[in-house]
């Protein structure tokens, strides 16, 4: 039994009791009762640790619906009208919190203001006539695994071969290349010099949320936005996907990321602006829909802009899927790999020993990951690999050694191993087991397992390795193992929507320069591109149309491991594949369906659900259908019309429904296929439903961060909430990368709702000690749903 203290979080979700005295005349005793006067007030979403003064950014939702929202609901709404309601809010805001600043006010896709108060105020803002909601202002960063800038001379325009891969050049021949479609680029901002780029921008660039001025040029030190930008458009020594489409570039990332409250208003601008499709390559780790920006999003998205976003890098595991890849209307776009050649590879020290666990990690090249055959290399131990772990060692044409762990990833290790001059690596496991392959590592990159590694270590300073490189085969493409999985919680939607290539993608580098990117970032402007032309050769075409288009003609991905396809949670619908997507003569939407959860213990369950057919051919078509859970489980029964008649240019919806009888059924995730058939055609339609109480992560993530008081903010992401929350430190063995002793337990609350949680330490524990700054391991225990669930982090008290 795990003793829960008293400290808890005062949240607050639905309303605030106000006590008061009245006098009902004589009481039985002679006195008078106390009567309990409701309140109303807006709903407070996220967990706000509403007794602290710490300054807190939050975005605010008013009642007065949006211009586009109105637009859409039949109802008038003015801008001046807005001002107004809003004008009544803020006046009313100031009146009751003196120290309230207001940053960004919005009114197109999305109503309402950003604030920042302190957090024990924010009950009075939530009092406010008018207000309906107030959401966490959360942080976005660029979705990005690792990049490596290019060398003029080491570049080559068949380095940008992801867009012919997935048909583009073939769109170009036959006349569609963007031209007259305008892509927003929300991002860090975007260098529209480079001689690639420059074509694509007018005199009006877009905008700089970061430093507020109508320049949106990406700041020192950043690139992001300028390698998606050519991904979707660049027209020079390499073409990007829509090469003369019109970009506009609106910086809402910094050097370090973002906010919900730069986001939306990115999104806002651009949807005015004129923007035809908007990318937008950043991303949380929070799985749940983010909720300002989902809102913004789904109304961009229906009024008329095709919005699209990364899925997020946290895979390889389901549910990983991050803000604004949650969102319900956005595409959301996973990443592949392009087929590529795989290599056996034989290490041998110079004591005559092999070391039979070697096997290729990563590489940058083939040319670089052959060119460590026929020689001999010394070796330096770099321990973990972290920066200071290769201050004062000459790595000049040698081997780094180094161990997993610390909780720095593979590619920053193999990074770290490149800005030393390291020939190549050798990377050895820390714990039993195996470790992933990661395309695109810096240097040529061999594994060991924790046993033929240790034995090298020990005789590093005594030793050369050599390598025997060799191809082994070719592997088709396939998902890469960052790619983020949904579901997503709450919605349980299929997320992504579609894939698109994300590994070692060669785009444009601010100044003149190139690089190789890889990230599910890198994926998204492919969809956006081909959003481009499609939207370019069917200017008619609803935001609908355009992403059915994409999931009803993706290409399935094959997992070379399995033989079988991925996941519908893994690759959406599919690779996409341009070509067929413009030559469709079906459009199915919406493109996958999630039919929730069936939780009813006896009988039978039954959900409606429908989708529209839409026929774009000259000529009469007879659609047949079929559906199939993998397995055939008996408990799931999908009923729906044997055929249906639709004629040229027009649609029609199909109503069906889902009986799933639990008892019959074991708790879990089923996933199935909807095929409509036409009899030359066949469109599959992903699904999923869940029985029981779906096996979501229970914590995503923790953190731990130095306030100005000197005190700290330590929270946790729960995607579903806690019903049970502790919090508790260990030591961080940092020679062996592993959990030390017990420290103690800094925190224990009760009904933590989803989708963080957050409150301020002291610095001290146990005996009121302050706990010495450096690393370490804060574990957290969790229990919601029936579930409980502990993991561990490495963070960092400053």
């Amino acid at each position: 039994m795990r003793r829960i203290g008293s400290k808890a979080i005062f949240s607050v979700i639905a309303f605030l009791l106000i006590f008061s005295s009245y006098s009902f005349g004589a009481a039985a005793n002679g006195g008078t009762q106390t009567q309990v006067r409701e309140l109303p007030i807006a709903q407070i979403l996220g967990d706000i640790e509403l007794s602290s003064s710490r300054p807190t950014s939050v975005i605010v939702e008013l009642k007065a619906e949006s211009i586009v929202e109105a637009k859409h609901k039949g109802k008038k709404q003015s801008k001046a009208n807005l001002k107004t309601e809003r004008s009544k809010v803020i006046k009313a805001l100031e009146k009751e919190v003196k120290k309230a600043d207001v940053h960004r006010e919005y009114d197109y896709v999305f109503s309402g203001f950003s604030v920042e108060l302190p957090a024990n105020e924010i009950i009075k803002l939530a009092a406010i006539p008018g207000v309906k909601a107030v959401y966490p202002n959360v942080h976005y960063t660029a979705d990005v695994i690792s990049a490596e800038e290019i060398s003029s001379e080491a570049f080559s325009p068949n380095m940008m071969n992801s867009a012919p891969f997935i048909g583009a050049d073939k769109a170009w021949d036959a006349g569609a290349t963007g031209e007259g479609i305008t892509v927003a680029v929300i991002d860090t901002g975007v260098d529209y010099t480079h001689p690639d780029l420059a074509h694509a921008f007018g005199d009006y660039k877009g905008y700089d949320f970061v430093d507020d001025d109508n320049d949106p040029q990406e700041g020192p030190g950043q690139y992001h936005g300028t390698h998606v930008s050519g991904t979707v458009a660049a027209n020079g020594a390499i073409k990007g996907v829509a090469p003369e489409a019109t970009l506009l570039g609106y910086r809402v990332l910094g050097p370090n990321g973002g906010t919900t409250e730069d986001v939306v208003a990115g999104v806002e601008l651009a949807v005015q602006d004129g923007a035809d499709v908007m990318n937008l390559s950043l991303g949380n780790t929070l799985n749940n829909p983010d909720w300002a920006t989902s809102i913004a999003l789904d109304w961009a998205m229906a009024e008329g802009v095709v919005a699209v976003t990364s899925n997020g890098n946290s895979g390889p595991n389901n549910w990983t899927v991050g803000s604004p890849g949650t969102s319900r209307e956005a595409i959301s776009v996973g990443a592949t790999q392009l087929p590529y050649n795989v290599f056996t590879a034989k290490t041998t020290s110079s004591d005559g020993v092999s070391y039979a666990s070697s096997s290729v990690q990563g590489f940058p090249s083939e040319d670089a990951l052959l060119a460590l055959n026929a020689k001999s290399f010394k070796l330096v131990d770099v321990g973990f690999g972290a920066p200071a772990d290769f201050a004062g060692k000459d790595l000049t044409g040698k081997i780094a050694l180094i161990s997993r762990g610390a909780g720095i990833a593979f590619v920053d290790k193999a990074a770290e191993a490149k800005k030393a001059g390291a020939a190549g690596a050798v990377l050895y496991n820390n714990v039993a087991g195996s470790m992933p392959l990661i395309p695109g590592m810096a240097v040529p990159t061999i594994m060991l397992n924790q046993a033929d590694g240790q034995a090298l270590l020990a005789k590093a300073d005594d030793v050369t390795v050599s390598f025997e490189i060799a191809f082994a085969g070719k592997v088709g493409e396939t998902m890469a193992d960052f790619s983020s999985r949904g579901p997503v919680t709450h919605t349980w939607m299929i997320k992504p929507d579609v894939s698109a290539p994300g590994v070692n993608i060669v785009s444009t580098f601010p100044g003149k320069g190139y690089a190789a990117l890889q990230g599910t970032s890198m994926a998204s402007p492919h969809v956006a591109g081909a959003a481009a032309l499609l939207l370019q050769e069917n200017p008619n075409w609803s935001t609908e149309n355009v992403k059915a288009a994409l999931m009803n003609t993706a290409a399935d991905v094959m997992d070379p491991a399995t033989g079988k396809s991925y996941a519908h949670n893994t690759q959406g619908a599919g690779s996409i594949r341009v070509v067929e997507a413009l030559n469709t003569k079906t459009l199915v939407a919406p493109g996958s369906h999630s039919f929730g959860k069936f939780v009813k213990g006896k009988g039978k369950q039954t959900e409606k659900q429908s989708f529209e057919i839409k026929n774009l051919s000259k000529e009469s078509k007879a659609y047949s259908f079929d559906v199939e859970f993998a397995g055939n489980p008996d408990g799931i029964k999908v009923m729906l019309s044997n055929n249906l008649k639709v004629n040229a240019g027009k649609s029609q919806k199909v109503n069906f429904n889902v009986q799933v009888d639990a008892s019959k059924l074991k708790p879990g995730y089923y996933e199935g296929t909807i095929k409509v058939i036409d009899g030359a055609e066949e469109i599959d339609l992903p699904t999923i439903l869940f029985v029981g109480e779906p096996d979501y992560p229970r914590v995503t993530g923790a953190y731990m961060e130095k306030a100005a008081d000197g005190s700290y903010f330590v929270g946790a992401y729960l995607p579903g909430g806690a019903e049970v929350l502790e919090y508790d430190l260990y030591a961080f063995d940092e020679a062996n990368g592993t959990i030390g002793g017990f420290v103690d337990t800094i925190g224990s609350f009760t009904k933590a709702p989803a989708p963080f949680h957050e409150f301020s330490w002291d610095g001290k524990v146990q005996n009121g000690i302050n706990l010495p700054n450096g690393d370490w391991v804060m574990g957290v225990y969790v229990e919601q749903a029936g579930v409980t669930e502990y993991k561990a982090y490495l963070v960092t008290k400053e």
